[in-house]
């Protein structure tokens, strides 16, 4: 039986598609809006819903790893984001990654075929008539955000964010790079282009003194998504033991002194994107430097690495658990602009968001889903952190509560108790 209750999901990305297409499920009409492909941000490359813009990795499938878990959970709830990458991933060991396009459009079609989503493609400035989920990610528009600030003040903040080249697979020398997985995963899903203690030196002086591209209102940039040009800047050990470290990367009984790692990017096997190097070069330097990789001498890019701005809200002080403001019940806040970091926390929060909207419509007391659960911390952090210092939180085990030590037991703990509440909370 159909709802009559008007909810707006702005934006859609993968919050905004996880809750509206959760909330059909509940016999809701969803109004989604957005303004791809009337208007394109410089970091967006398709008009299809739910795309990916910084990498195709999903991050760890296994549920010891903190992502890992949230996706197990995520996926008691029908998560169109898990049924998505299911159908579009592509080798890359443990790490759950997926053709970009395939993934998009198998969201796109999802949503397009849904008889109770009214599609608008518009920018939204302004907040329309009814319950309104703000999912409009870490690219929110001008108009958008002078609203939002209209109602936080000035508690509207921003940093920005960073993505990676992407390579052809046919211009990279296979005489020189080599597949493995580090670690011995049992697979060879990455290619690895391996330095020489004289070609690294020669590669990170270039780095370093690399042409920056020009940025405005330039505030901070986000820790889990550093620019390779600033991290090597903090001294030339920095990426050999962090992006480029080599172990577990030895190959013909030869250690190198770093290793370059590029991952599948598409199903068809044809795209590679380099590992850890969003950057802030420009496009010229990108491929003068990067073309220093052995290996990667002739290498072809299909997209160069930029920075973007990335907003959300200081969710401490304005975020109740259930994702509405505190300034207006009405409004809700989902995606990277809640103050989660990362898509498949992203993706999370926008179904999270539905699932508390649908209990409240049908007059149900608000109850959280455990602490002891991945996405429980999640939202307990952004909503309990210092508002003075916010930033924005991925999924990490520091965050939970009464951590035990075996992170198997953590994810066991964790999936027992998101099923009891889920029988108990969920229609």
């Amino acid at each position: 039986m159909m709802n009559n209750e008007v909810i707006n999901v702005i934006g859609g990305g993968l919050a905004g598609a996880e809750a509206a297409l959760f909330l059909t499920k509940k016999g809701y009409k969803v109004h989604l809006y957005e303004q791809k492909p009337l208007k394109m941000s410089p970091a967006h490359h398709s008009s299809n819903f739910a795309e990916l813009v910084c990498s195709n990795s999903l991050k760890s499938k296994k549920i010891d790893n903190a992502c890992g878990l949230l996706k197990e959970e995520m996926r008691l709830f029908d998560s169109i984001m898990i049924e998505a990458a299911l159908h579009s991933e592509v080798p890359s060991g443990n790490a759950l990654s997926v053709d970009r396009e395939l993934f998009s459009q198998y969201i796109t079609s999802k949503i397009e075929s849904n008889e109770n989503i009214v599609i608008h493609h518009e920018e939204v400035c302004n907040f329309k008539e009814g319950i309104n989920i703000i999912a409009t990610g870490p690219l929110t528009s001008d108009g958008l955000s002078k609203t939002l600030v209209g109602i936080l003040g000035q508690d509207h903040l921003f940093f920005f964010d960073a993505a990676a080249p992407i390579i052809e697979k046919d211009s990279i020398d296979m005489n020189i790079a080599y597949r493995k997985s580090r670690y011995d995963q049992g697979d060879d899903s990455y290619i690895n282009c391996p330095f020489s203690k004289e070609e690294y030196e020669i590669f990170y002086q270039e780095l370093i003194n690399g042409e920056i591209a020009s940025l405005h209102d330039f505030d901070r940039v986000f820790e889990g998504c550093m620019p390779i040009e600033v991290m090597a800047k903090r001294g030339e050990k920095t990426l050999r033991f962090g992006p480029l470290k080599p172990q577990g990367l030895e190959h013909n009984g030869v250690k190198p002194y770093a290793v370059v790692q590029l991952r599948q990017d598409n199903a068809s096997g044809t795209l590679y994107n380099i590992v850890g190097f969003q950057t802030n070069l420009t496009f010229k330097e990108q491929k003068r430097i990067f073309s220093l990789i052995p290996g990667l001498k002739n290498a072809s890019f299909v997209r160069y690495g930029l920075m973007h701005r990335n907003t959300f809200i200081c969710a401490p002080k304005h975020l109740n658990r259930d994702f509405s403001l505190k300034e207006n019940s009405n409004i809700y806040i989902a995606g990277q602009l809640s103050g989660v970091e990362g898509y498949v926390e992203s993706a999370m929060s926008g179904l999270l968001c539905a699932v508390y909207l649908d209990r409240k419509l049908k007059g149900k007391d608000f109850v959280p889903v455990p602490n002891e659960t991945i996405m429980g911390s999640i939202i307990n952090y952004i909503c309990t952190a210092s508002a003075k210092s916010f930033a924005p939180m991925n999924a990490n085990f520091g965050i939970m509560m009464n951590l035990l030590k075996d992170k198997t037991l953590v994810a066991e703990r964790s999936l027992a108790s998101l099923k009891k509440w889920i029988g108990e909370y969920c229609d």
